[in-house]
């Protein structure tokens, strides 16, 4: 699903009218976040396209899956609980996530297409793969892929 801009400030007004307010409240942060963005990119100008939209979108959601590491830690199930449901909510406007068998079934693709033979070509192959992997998989989770795959 891709969003822009628009697509978002129609859904804060939905939120907002169906007094929504931990949707609202997410809305707004993702909104902020992106007219922060078009500040740094160029000022008043400047429109975030929905390539845009989709990496800060990520970006918030990377975010919140930290803040839930580390609530998690600290024992704050309370604040664990109110991240999650922010991320459930900016999941819906990313797109579907690949599953551990697709990320595993391309990785070993690209690996046979780069030629790596060690996980000193770990690199390489990461390089290869975020760009057909963008927005679709856990950076992460595509690094311990590729390690386990080259070790």
């Amino acid at each position: 699903m891709t969003m822009t801009k628009k697509d978002l400030q129609d859904e804060l007004k939905a939120s907002m009218l169906a007094r929504d307010e931990l949707k609202t409240s997410v809305l707004r942060m993702v909104l902020s976040a992106i007219n922060y963005y078009e500040i740094q990119k160029g000022g008043a100008g400047y429109e975030a396209n929905e390539k845009d939209v989709m990496v800060i979108i990520q970006k918030e959601a990377k975010q919140h899956n930290d803040s839930i590491e580390q609530f998690k830690n600290a024992g704050r199930k309370d604040l664990v609980d109110k991240e999650s449901k922010e991320l459930e909510i900016l999941k819906q406007y990313m797109p579907t996530q690949m599953n551990e068998e697709e990320i595993k079934k391309l990785v070993e693709e690209t690996i046979s297409q780069t030629g790596a033979k060690s996980i000193q070509d770990m690199g390489k192959v990461i390089g290869a793969l975020m760009s057909k992997l963008k927005g679709k998989a856990n950076g992460s989770l595509v690094s311990k892929i590729v390690k386990d795959s080259l070790t």
